[in-house]
């Protein structure tokens, strides 16, 4: 969902020639604005409704669908195939390629959210470590790059364990999530913090997967894989918790407003 600028379209009189010319109109801008990455259930309502709240406070959001183009609906049972992490990471660097070469975006005002397995491309965005690997690859993000990143339950903080994000970074989790465990991101937070990185983090008591999405207080769903669970089968709870919704969306406004200067 991107905000766009209105531009006009007039008929210019001098002396006795006419011409129709463009210009923008004067709808203040560039305007700053986010990457939103979805997790392995593809673009949902609450995607969507997340780019409609995030506009409404002065930003262009641009979702990244990383599902539909490659004939898929969803990533997250036994029977489908998955995105490669580089193809993921390689269509973040896509989307910031295109925002910043926006002329209604502000280049050095652009960062990335991401939920579940998005939150984990979220905070690789903006890792030291997994830019280097890209680099090697010939991916390359142009500079300033991704100024912050926000990551809800992001699954993955394991593999960061050892590794640094080089632009601030907020995690949203529940602990009693039992599909992206609170534990390794406390962990990765932790070490990230001992290193020098600019990292906040909010764990949600009595919140699960999902706790931003309206809907059932909390349903399992047995079809999805689990790397928490006996040769990564089956089954997650999701739920939502407004309580823990509420106070995420402050913690998200504020944040973004510090580092992208809304």
């Amino acid at each position: 969902m991107v905000r766009l600028v209105a531009f006009a379209t007039v008929v210019l009189l001098v002396g006795c020639a006419s011409t129709a010319v463009h210009f923008p109109n004067a709808t203040p801008g560039p305007f700053p604005a986010l990457v939103l990455l979805h997790g392995c259930h593809g673009v949902l309502p609450s995607t969507r409704e997340w780019g409609r709240w995030l506009r409404a406070r002065g930003y262009v959001a641009l979702i990244v669908d990383s599902l539909t183009p490659r004939g898929l609906t969803e990533t997250c049972s036994f029977s489908s195939p998955d995105v490669p992490n580089t193809e993921r990471f390689d269509d973040t660097a896509g989307a910031f390629r295109y925002l910043a070469s926006r002329p209604y975006v502000d280049r050095e005002r652009i960062g990335v959210i991401g939920w579940s397995n998005g939150g984990l491309f979220a905070m690789t965005a903006i890792n030291g470590p997994s830019h280097e690997r890209a680099r090697l690859r010939g991916v390359i993000l142009p500079e300033p790059a991704f100024r912050a990143a926000v990551a809800f339950y992001p699954g993955g903080c394991f593999s960061l364990v050892n590794e640094t994000v080089v632009r601030p970074l907020l995690v949203l989790i529940g602990d009693a999530d039992d599909w992206t465990l609170p534990a390794p991101c406390i962990e990765m937070v932790q070490g990230m913090r001992s290193r020098g990185a600019d990292v906040s983090l909010a764990v949600y008591p009595g919140a699960v997967h999902y706790f931003d999405t309206e809907g059932p207080a909390r349903v399992v769903l047995p079809d999805v894989t689990n790397r928490n669970r006996p040769g990564g089968c089956c089954g997650a709870t999701i739920g939502y918790d407004p309580e823990a919704a509420a106070d995420a969306r402050r913690r998200v406004e504020a944040f973004f407003a510090r580092h992208l200067g809304r």
